[in-house]
């Protein structure tokens, strides 16, 4: 870590800071763990995970995509204590995946799926943030996936706000978008007080004081502690700090549920972390790139001594990531100093956090969804584009209706489909003069590309005299040599003339697919 960029660095770990907090305390929430569980959490991801990882940019903590496994981790081993101890474990073992490399598995994911999750996420973030935004904030913070605990679904849930509309929290988010859209306009202008005074402190000032104007003048406005304000657990006492902390229990390392528990916490976790990390560089103006592997060995570290303490189990997050690039960072330590403040805070000013709107913070994001929502171009709509179009389309359309993992993994599925229906029509192709037909092997032609040759010889008609060139397939595969066989035979009856070149049994062998391929053959 340098100094260097100290200014901007303490900027974006303050909004970053800012912004954390309450989803920290959502997801602890939505996973049905102890509160400070959460911050505990987000407080390892800053500072020690920070210190191992291999990204300038990126920002670990809690993450909305692990609620439901922990969620129903702590019902089936019957404790916080003994899933904290899967937790533990989940982190030697990603430690362990690092250590043999398995981060460079991320690779395999298309570009076109990395460019639909950062749109799709920009636009989860906005369509939640919107109740928040309105002041009906019955839905936790930080949940992410399309049905809600509340047994609202993202689009209910909006409708559900819009029907109850609370006039103080609109009035905090419309004044808190007008305050950062004025300072970045300024900012570009390169006015440097507005470059340098950290933009997601004004935006916590500009809410509260609003919603302290609101109870002193205007009462109808007003936002209450016990609902739209950050509720920050408050230890007063060496009571309370004892009931806060909770550690593993070791015993139920005998329990074979607590190793399942692990595997699955540590294989969604890292699948998790490596997309972020994608994202992560690909987001970073400098374009720097990061080390998945050494990013896998980090997010172990941080997942054992999150557990060791008390701490919810944590990835990569690409929400506190994007905030982080989008206010400014320029080195790992704006997410260090994330972690420090959120430390000192949650110590020592937890009355005052409780203060902070959440309607205010909702139009902090609100500004960060909408700028990832268009920081990717649309791939136009053609056949020559098909291979980026439909994987980045399904993968938006998987995380908005579902959640983040099945959202990719059904691009990725999409992905496959698309690059099998392209190469299916690339490898063969078609010419006609009037009753003339040349059809032409232009690579290595396997059964994946039957279905389109078989459509093709069954489209010829009576008359036609057909030349089936194969001089530039080094393989043709024994289903398409007896396709191509029957097809000669059947001619004879349908009236269509046949003539093949380069078209051999020997096409089909795979030792000669072999051969065939050695450089001096």
């Amino acid at each position: 870590m340098t100094l260097k960029h100290f200014n901007k660095d303490f900027s974006a770990g303050l909004s970053v800071f800012l912004v954390t907090l309450p989803l920290c305390l959502g997801i602890a929430l939505a996973s049905g763990a102890p509160l400070f569980s959460g911050l505990l959490a987000g407080i390892v991801g800053g500072i020690v995970v920070t210190l191992f990882s291999g990204s300038e940019v990126s920002v670990s903590g809690p993450a909305a995509g692990l609620t439901i496994i922990v969620l129903d981790s702590i019902e089936v081993l019957g404790s916080f204590s003994h899933f904290l101890t899967a937790v533990v474990l989940a982190g030697a073992f990603q430690y362990v995946l690092g250590w043999l490399k398995a981060g460079r598995l991320s690779s395999f994911v298309p570009s076109s799926v990395i460019n639909g999750m950062l749109v799709a996420i920009g636009i989860v973030i906005i369509l939640k943030q919107i109740p928040h935004a309105l002041g009906w904030d019955a839905d936790v913070e930080g949940e992410f996936d399309f049905l809600q605990l509340n047994h609202h679904n993202t689009f209910s849930e909006i409708l559900e706000a819009l029907s109850h509309p609370h006039p103080g929290a609109i009035a905090i988010s419309i004044t808190c978008l007008a305050v950062m859209i004025t300072w970045e306009y300024f900012s570009k202008k390169d006015f440097r007080f507005f470059k340098v005074f950290p933009i997601g402190l004004l935006v916590v000032l500009t809410g509260v004081l609003m919603n302290q104007v609101f109870k002193l003048w205007i009462p109808g406005f007003y936002l209450e502690e016990s609902t739209h304000l950050v509720k920050v657990p408050l230890i007063l006492s060496l009571e309370d700090a004892s009931s806060a902390f909770h550690f593993p229990v070791w015993e139920a390392l005998a329990n074979p549920k607590v190793y399942l528990a692990a595997f699955t916490l540590m294989l969604v976790a890292s699948i998790e972390s490596l997309l972020s990390l994608e994202v992560a560089d690909k987001l970073d103006p400098q374009r720097r790139v990061s080390s998945p592997s050494q990013e896998l060995k980090a997010q172990g570290i941080g997942n054992m001594v999150s557990g060791l303490i008390g701490g919810l189990p944590l990835t990569l997050v690409t929400l506190r990531t994007s905030v982080n690039i989008y206010s400014g960072s320029k080195t790992r330590l704006s997410a260090f100093i994330q972690g420090v403040l959120m430390l000192i805070a949650v110590i020592t000013i937890p009355q005052l956090l409780n203060f902070i709107p959440l309607a205010c913070l909702a139009s902090l994001l609100l500004l960060i969804g909408y700028k990832l929502a268009t920081s990717q171009k649309l791939p136009e709509i053609n056949r020559k584009s098909l291979p980026q179009f439909l994987p980045f389309s399904v993968t938006i359309a998987g995380i908005i209706f579902s959640d983040l993992l099945l959202g990719i993994v059904l691009g990725l599925l999409a992905g496959i489909i698309s690059i099998i229906v392209t190469n299916n029509r690339s490898a063969i192709s078609m010419a006609r003069d009037q009753q003339n037909i040349l059809v032409l092997f232009i690579k290595d032609v396997t059964f994946m590309n039957k279905p389109y040759l078989k459509s093709l010889l069954d489209s010829f008609e009576k008359g036609d005299s057909v030349y089936i060139d194969g001089t530039r397939a080094e393989f043709i595969d024994h289903d398409i040599f007896q396709l191509l066989e029957s097809f000669k035979k059947d001619a004879l009856y349908r009236g269509i003339q046949v003539e093949f070149k380069g078209i051999s049994p020997h096409k089909y062998s795979f030792k000669n697919a072999i051969i065939s391929k050695t450089p001096f053959s």
